[in-house]
């Protein structure tokens, strides 16, 4: 039975990662919900598009048992974390993220993902894909120069340029 999956979009989302996302899912009939990490589904891309979400992480939080994977779509995450850390949508992705990894569930991602994840010591230990500019600030993951990584349930790719990699990966286990 193909597996359900929650999307994480921060604002602003970096589209062309997103959509690579949402058209594999699409393509391979595999349900999907889309999450603004924000406090309104509005959202935009990095180049100013405006799209909207079907509902936002905060109503994400407490469902996790209805999803078999989560999905990090990045865009400016780090600036804009840094900018809002403190509202309670970050403190609500966080939480999610950690929850789906308490559960063992597929967390998959982008850029930031690696360090968000490093972060809440969900990768500890663990390989990841690292975006060149946060090798130096990883602590508890083992990062990497490759191009994609999958360890246990963490699946990581460098860059929306390299998604395309971790993606058949990703859809094996999410068809199986």
């Amino acid at each position: 039975m193909k597996k359900k999956v929650a999307v994480l979009v921060v604002d602003p989302v970096n589209g062309s990662g997103l959509f690579q996302y949402l058209e594999a899912f699409f393509e391979n009939g595999i349900s999907f919900k889309t999450f603004a990490v924000s406090e309104t589904v509005q959202v935009k891309t990095n180049s100013g598009i405006k799209i909207e979400t079907d509902d936002v992480v905060a109503n994400l939080k407490g469902h996790e048992n209805e999803y078999d994977a989560l999905v990090f779509a990045c865009g400016d995450a780090i600036p804009k974390f840094n900018e809002n850390a403190g509202k309670q949508f970050n403190q609500d992705m966080l939480a999610v993220m950690k929850n789906f990894n308490d559960k063992n569930k597929i967390l998959a991602g982008h850029c930031a993902a690696a360090l968000l994840f490093d972060k809440l010591e969900i990768g500890k230990g663990k390989k990841v894909a690292l975006h060149p500019f946060i090798k130096t600030v990883v602590q508890n993951s083992i990062g990497t120069d490759e191009k994609y990584v999958v360890a246990d349930n963490i699946y990581t790719a460098q860059t929306e340029d390299t998604i395309s990699g971790l993606l058949p990966e990703l859809l094996k286990v999410l068809k199986d």
